[in-house]
């Protein structure tokens, strides 16, 4: 599996593109912005999903430039709202402006296991950021999003958020953390 991470918008996002080695698709997580060089990391490969972690601005701003007619969009149900609703995706608290993207095309939930691209997706619900955060597993690649980071864990002070959930949503997946390759939704 190939990983390309870029990191994008006003808040330092990790955006991450994954492949399979030779294929001429790729599965997006958490586009946040800066469509056009996420679509150049691509490398022409045709985008099959847009995996989200959560529904904030900060994940989101890339998406309706991405998503094509034969693109997933796929979101845990519970943060779905969030996806046209610039005061809970935060957009307009932090930048002032209405951040929004279409609805999705699919829902994700704990311990699904998605076939994207040749490769497969293990869904972790992992509420407390956000009430619908997920983290995504592949292979030995933990995609956490703002559940957990490098040295902490999302804030849970914005819309939604929920501390007891969070930590417990820690508690469950941090064996997990341990044995794997972690990457956050943000570098610092």
């Amino acid at each position: 599996m190939q990983i390309r991470e870029l990191t994008v918008g006003p808040v330092g996002t990790c955006c991450y593109i994954l492949s399979r080695e030779g294929a001429g698709e790729c599965v997006v997580i958490d586009p946040g912005d800066e469509a056009s060089r996420i679509r150049e990391a691509c490398g022409g490969m045709r985008i099959a999903a847009l995996l989200l972690t959560h529904g904030h601005f900060d994940h989101i701003a890339a998406v309706s430039d991405l998503l094509q007619a034969d693109t997933k969009l796929l979101v845990n149900a519970l943060d779905a709202p969030l996806l046209s609703d610039p005061d809970r995706n935060v957009s307009r608290l932090f930048t002032g402006r209405a951040v929004t993207a279409p609805p999705p095309t699919g829902f994700v939930k704990e311990g699904d296991v998605l076939a994207l691209a040749g490769l497969e997706f293990t869904v972790f619900h992992t509420p407390g950021h956000t009430p619908g955060s997920v983290c995504y597993r592949v292979g030995d690649h933990f995609f956490t999003g703002d559940t957990l980071f490098d040295h902490g864990w999302g804030r849970t002070d914005l819309p939604g958020g929920d501390e007891h959930a969070l930590f417990a949503s820690l508690r469950r997946i941090m064996p997990l953390a341990r044995t794997l390759s972690v990457h956050p939704g943000h570098a610092s």
